[in-house]
């Protein structure tokens, strides 16, 4: 009885570990954002097509090797927040696809890039 417990609680902690929601989109406007005082450990990347194991595009993490060396060499590159982008850089959400999160990626310079990320990792409010 005790490893059956032991098992049920180790899958309810695995799970919320893994399921942790850490962006927002603001549903009136469609701008995604991670907010700066996230008190958790997280790792989130944004895919070329909508499934994990087309190239990382973007990465979101609160891992200082991630972010600093751009350890995942994501093209659009990695940040602990939104709001360390470069200044006049922005993601807005366009629609759901098979799970994920279709988003634009509009840089300070006008370029614009589509990548995808995982539902479980954002939610609309």
């Amino acid at each position: 009885m005790s490893r059956f417990l032991f098992f049920v609680l180790f899958l309810f902690i695995t799970s919320t570990v893994s399921a942790q929601v850490i962006g927002r989109v603001v549903k009136k406007t469609k701008e995604f954002y991670v907010p700066s005082d996230l008190k958790i450990e997280y790792r989130v990347f944004g895919y070329e097509m909508p499934n994990t194991s087309s190239q990382k595009m973007i990465c979101f993490s609160s891992y200082r090797g991630d972010v600093n060396d751009n350890y995942n060499k994501c093209p659009l590159g990695s940040y602990y927040d939104t709001g360390r982008m470069h200044p006049g850089d922005k993601i807005s959400f366009i629609k759901e696809v098979n799970g994920f999160g279709r988003m634009l990626y509009v840089s300070y310079k006008g370029k614009k890039s589509i990548f995808y990320l995982p539902k479980n990792s954002y939610q609309v409010k």
